[in-house]
C-alpha cells in the first residue's frame, strides 16, 4: 500500500472473502456474469448494425446504451476476476486513477443517456406523426454525443480533485471539504437532474395515455416505455442510495454488494429485457422477417409509431 515514507503510490483492493475456495467459486460466478453482460450486449450491437430494418433512432439509442454497458462493466469486472486468484490485491496509483474515471464516466454519460431514451420515447408517444422529423438522424448523433462528452468531461473534475490529495497510507491527509462538495454536485448531475428530466418526461407520457379511450391501445402504449422503465428503476435505485445517502449510514460490506449489483446485474438485466420484449430484436436473432411492423395501435395518438415493444 505505501511504497515511500509518506506517498501512496499503491492502493489495496479490499475482496469479498479471504478463503481461497470462496474466491475460485467467486471467480466462476462472477466470470459467468461477465460473459453473459458482455455477449448479451454485443449481441443486441450486432444485431442492430446488421440488420437494415433496426437502423432507426430507437434502435441507434439501444445500441448506445449497449455499448455503455459493456463498457461499464469491463472496467472492473476484468481487474476483480484477476484479484479474486492473484496472490497480490494491489492496484497501481495510476490503475486506481484510470479505473475510477472510466467506470464514473461511462456510468454519468449512462445516467444522462436515460434522458435522451425518456425523450425519444415521450415524442413517440405524444407526437407519432412528427417523430421522424424531431428525431432526425443529426438530432439523435448530437444528443448521443452530447451525452458522451458531458459524462466524460464532468466526471474528470471529480477524478482531478480527488486523485490530487495527498494520501498518507490508506487515508488522504487533507481537508475532504472540496472533494465532497464536488461530490454533491456529481450526485444531482448523476441522479436528481436526470431522474427530474425523466419523471417529467412520463409524466406528459402519462397524460397522453390516459386521454386513450380503448383499453386495448392504452395497455399497448404503457407497453411501450415498460423496457425503459425497467431498466431506469434498476439504474437509478442503487445510485440514489450510493450517492444520495447520509454518511451516517455509510457501511463497506453493503456498499460492495449494492455497487456489484449496480455494476453486473443491471447490466446483465438490460439485454434480457430488451431482446425479451422487443419483437424486432427477436425477429433479427431468428431472422423470421422484417423487422418493422406497422402503427402499433390504430389510434391519433399513437398512430405511426415505430414502436412495438
Amino acid at each position: 500500500m505505501v511504497q515511500g515514507s509518506s506517498w501512496v503510490s499503491e492502493f489495496i483492493l479490499l475482496g469479498f472473502s479471504s478463503d481461497p475456495t470462496t474466491n475460485r467459486i467467486l471467480f466462476i460466478a462472477f466470470l459467468l456474469l461477465y460473459l453473459s453482460s458482455v455477449l448479451g450486449n454485443g449481441l443486441i450491437v450486432t444485431l442492430i448494425c446488421l440488420d437494415m430494418h433496426l437502423h432507426t433512432s430507437m434502435y441507434f439509442f439501444l445500441c448506445i446504451l449497449s455499448l455503455l454497458d459493456m463498457g461499464s462493466v469491463t472496467t472492473t469486472m476484468p481487474q476483480m476476476l484477476v484479484h479474486l486468484l492473484a496472490q497480490s490485491q494491489t492496484i497501481s496509483f495510476a490503475g486506481c486513477w484510470l479505473q475510477m474515471y472510466m467506470f464514473g464516466a461511462l456510468g454519468l454519460t449512462e445516467s444522462i443517456f436515460f434522458v435522451v431514451m425518456a425523450y425519444d420515447r415521450y415524442v413517440a408517444i405524444c407526437y407519432p406523426p412528427r417523430y421522424a422529423v424531431i428525431l432526425s438522424w443529426g438530432l439523435c448523433t448530437w444528443l448521443s454525443a452530447g451525452t458522451w462528452a458531458c459524462g466524460f468531461f464532468f466526471f474528470v473534475i471529480h477524478t482531478f480533485f480527488t486523485m490530487r490529495l495527498p494520501y498518507l497510507r490508506s487515508l488522504a491527509c487533507m481537508d475532504t471539504n472540496l472533494i465532497a462538495m464536488v461530490d454533491l454536485v456529481i450526485s444531482v448531475f448523476m441522479v436528481v437532474a436526470p431522474l427530474s428530466l425523466i419523471v417529467a418526461s412520463y409524466i406528459r407520457i402519462a397524460q397522453a395515455i390516459l386521454k386513450i379511450k380503448s383499453m386495448q391501445p392504452r395497455c399497448k402504449a404503457f407497453s411501450i416505455c415498460a423496457s425503459h422503465l425497467t431498466v431506469v428503476t434498476f439504474f437509478y435505485a442503487p445510485a440514489t442510495y450510493i450517492y444520495i445517502r447520509p454518511n451516517s449510514r455509510y457501511s463497506p460490506e453493503q456498499d460492495k454488494q449494492i455497487s456489484l449489483f449496480y455494476n453486473v446485474f443491471t447490466v446483465l438485466l438490460n439485454p434480457v429485457v430488451y431482446i425479451l420484449r422487443n419483437k424486432d430484436i427477436k425477429r433479427a436473432f431468428l431472422k423470421e422477417g422484417p423487422g418493422v411492423e406497422g402503427p402499433v395501435v390504430d389510434c391519433p395518438m399513437l398512430r405511426d409509431s415505430i414502436y412495438n415493444i
